[in-house]
């Protein structure tokens, strides 16, 4: 059944409380290991309690194995089979992270689910890139196997392969050999577009077990969800819900809804009459206002806004799927958003 997991990068979804994020309807957020392993460091989390008590989150957690970073930080990074090295976002300080490195750390942190170290390129690169990112990224997948050590942590592989259906074949079928506990699908969201992301989704699934969790990263739009749900994505995870929440946008079945835009100086109506968020209970010309006059509570109240409306999404296809009208459900979404 979908999930969708806000993004607590730092051990915190931004701008919200574990008390605002529960009441969203969310049952389980990501963390990031590269992020925690530069500040505060692993092991301080440790001593802390681990990253449960440590963010204050009762819930399932799971940490992204840093994989994204070699594509973020491209340019400082140098990438080898025995690893990646780079320098730190924040103070400069010589880093390297391999396979076992990235297990180690996301063992330290106690998260619920880890993620394989994986090779990200940016799309499109040529197929020789792809094709050793792919490889890599296998490789680093079998190491990663065979040196955790916690029972109570499930691995997840990732595929890899960029907008090659062959490769994308071989690698999901390659890393099915390996019985991990769950399956993720990375590399999409980094520059291709949302049918080229769909048409590698319908590739790919079909040649992951039926029997794991499969895990779109990084994505997406409430019209990428559903999408990938009908091809059969059990979990994603976004920062789109709370970003675009700090910036004045609100999703709604209507489309999105730019609030510093004049229109909504007056409106007297919430967001959505049928969300019971915080956020519903303001107007939409006071929420505005919050934002024209750079008041705090403004990028707040509509993260929640954004986070409950994906929720809710993912409740609603649950129960689709529950009575068998998950095709229908999403056309009547699309037609909603104007797809």
């Amino acid at each position: 059944m979908p999930a969708f997991m806000p993004v607590g990068t730092q051990g915190t979804v931004k701008g919200l409380t574990v008390d605002q994020l529960r009441a969203t309807g969310s049952q389980m957020i990501l963390a990031n290991t590269y992020h925690l392993a530069v500040r505060p460091g692993e092991q301080t989390v440790r001593q802390l309690g681990g990253l449960h008590a440590f963010s204050g989150w009762s819930g399932p957690m799971l940490t992204d194995s840093g994989g994204f970073q070699i594509f973020s930080l491209a340019q400082r990074a140098r990438v080898t089979d025995e690893g990646v090295s780079f320098r730190s976002h924040v103070d400069g300080a010589a880093l390297h992270l391999s396979p076992e490195r990235v297990v180690a750390i996301q063992e330290a942190l106690g998260s619920d689910i880890a993620m394989v170290l994986d090779h990200v390129v940016s799309l499109p690169s040529a197929t020789a890139v792809v094709q050793e990112a792919c490889r890599r990224t296998i490789c680093w997948a079998e190491r990663s196997l065979s040196v955790t050590t916690r029972a109570d942590q499930a691995l997840f592989g990732i595929v890899q392969g960029g907008m090659s259906a062959q490769l994308r074949r071989e690698c999901a079928s390659q890393l099915a050999k390996l019985d991990f506990a769950g399956y993720a699908i990375g590399g999409l969201s980094v520059g291709e577009t949302p049918q080229q992301m769909v048409d590698m989704l319908a590739i790919t699934c079909p040649h992951l077990p039926t029997d794991r969790p499969r895990y779109l990263m990084g994505v997406g739009r409430p019209q990428d969800l559903l999408e990938a749900i009908y091809l059969g994505v059990d979990m994603f995870d976004c920062v789109m819900p709370t970003r675009n929440g700090r910036n004045a946008l609100a999703f709604t079945d209507r489309g999105t809804v730019r609030l510093r835009n004049r229109q909504y100086a007056d409106d007297t109506g919430p967001l959505d009459p049928t969300c019971p968020c915080s956020a519903c209970r303001h107007s939409r010309g006071y929420l505005r206002h919050l934002f024209v006059a750079d008041e705090m509570l403004g990028p707040i109240l509509v993260s929640i806004h954004n986070v409950t409306y994906y929720q809710r999404l993912m409740a609603d296809a649950r129960e689709a799927i529950t009575v068998d009208r998950l095709g229908q459900f999403k056309e009547e979404k699309m037609r909603q958003w104007g797809e």
